[in-house]
């Protein structure tokens, strides 16, 4: 099999058209007997492969797939997402982290509903004016649903192409001109008359097969297309920070049942405005007897080592940090809030909600 030239963003030769043609072949070959049956991958529907892509986006793929089934089914169309409550929306999204994207999906979803009566734009160009879509996401929506001939670019096809030329990522010199020759070479090599197949292969190969540790290159259907056959250099990752925190469980019993105390973090936030947490503990020095547990929590660049402490009502204004909004919520209501991340793992692990959708809590 003849491998990829290295020069093939400047080659239009007979040769080099031949080994597009097999390489485009043997992806898609690949991509039908190996494809992950994916709920999002069942459909063509523009809204459904949006609502997947924006979820996929910096979160992994299991972590997805319970939330993305929730969220359909309580928000199955474009129409309904745009007449739905933020907060709703939110405690829909609440374990998936980066609540930024389901608050532009929301906006976005009005833009559709109100602005272009419920019908998305079908090229790339124009879906890059809604809120919240950017290159990446705009180029698979318009590729797997309406089959326009754009390359999706994310990390997994970045790792691929790059591996596929030859071309390392060793130093931040010439990023930009990086970035530029990936997305030239991925629209080069796509395939014109299966573009949403051919950009979902290319992620899936690099998501299951071409992995940035360890890749399977013995499995891979490109191996012998490729100039690199392994890991190429890359730059380091950023170093994770270590921080302690500390929180209070406070539960009580009152009048609509078991009750939790939790704070909302104010509009004004960088980070998860308007989202509900535990209360924050004056004193991260407190003596462990009354530790209920503790948990690890990553957010971004930053691992939290957080001790959750077992917290009697009586004393909350004295051991608690003072909070702009400041609720006991039902146990049972959980599930209609927008949970942090952080306190939805606890409230899990604690056993004290199974943190119902707003549609089962609707029905209860």
């Amino acid at each position: 099999m003849a491998q990829l030239p290295f020069n093939i963003l400047d080659q239009d030769s007979d040769s080099a058209s031949g080994t597009l043609h097999e390489l485009r072949r043997c992806l898609l070959a690949w991509y039908g007997h190996n494809r992950r049956d994916l709920p999002w991958r069942r459909t063509a529907d523009p809204y459904a492969v949006w609502v997947s892509e924006i979820m996929l986006q910096q979160t992994r793929v299991a972590a997805v797939l319970p939330r993305y089934e929730d969220f359909m089914r309580n928000f199955p169309s474009v129409e309904s997402l745009a007449n739905a409550a933020e907060a709703d929306v939110l405690a829909l999204w609440s374990g998936l982290g980066y609540y930024r994207r389901a608050r532009m999906l929301h906006k976005a979803a009005k833009v559709v509903a109100f602005e272009y009566r419920g019908v998305m734009p079908l090229v790339a160009a124009e879906l890059r004016a809604l809120p919240g879509i950017g290159a990446y996401t705009s180029a698979a929506i318009a590729s797997i649903a309406f089959g326009e001939a754009v390359a999706v670019v994310d990390g997994n096809v970045e790792r691929v192409v790059q591996r596929l030329a030859g071309w390392g990522s060793e130093s931040a010199s010439g990023q930009a001109k990086l970035a530029r020759d990936v997305e030239l070479m991925a629209n080069r090599i796509l395939d014109p008359g299966r573009p949403g197949d051919f950009n979902q292969a290319m992620m899936e190969l690099g998501a299951t097969v071409c992995l940035p540790r360890n890749p399977n290159c013995l499995l891979c259907p490109l191996e012998g297309f490729c100039q690199t056959r392994g890991e190429h250099p890359t730059r380091p990752r950023a170093k994770m920070r270590s921080q302690d925190a500390a929180y209070a469980l406070v539960v009580r019993t009152g009048s609509k049942g078991r009750e939790v105390l939790l704070d909302q973090r104010s509009d004004d936030q960088s980070v998860m405005p308007g989202m509900w947490e535990l209360p924050g503990m004056r004193d991260l020095a407190r003596p462990n007897a009354d530790v209920r547990l503790s948990v690890r929590h990553a957010i971004m660049q930053v691992n939290y080592y957080v001790r959750i402490h077992t917290v009697f009502e009586e004393d909350v204004d004295e051991v608690i940090l003072p909070a702009g909004r400041r609720c006991w919520v039902p146990l049972k209501q959980l599930g209609t809030l927008p949970l942090t991340g952080l306190a939805r793992k606890v409230l899990l692990r604690a056993k004290l909600a199974e943190l119902a959708t707003v549609a089962e809590v609707a029905d209860a």
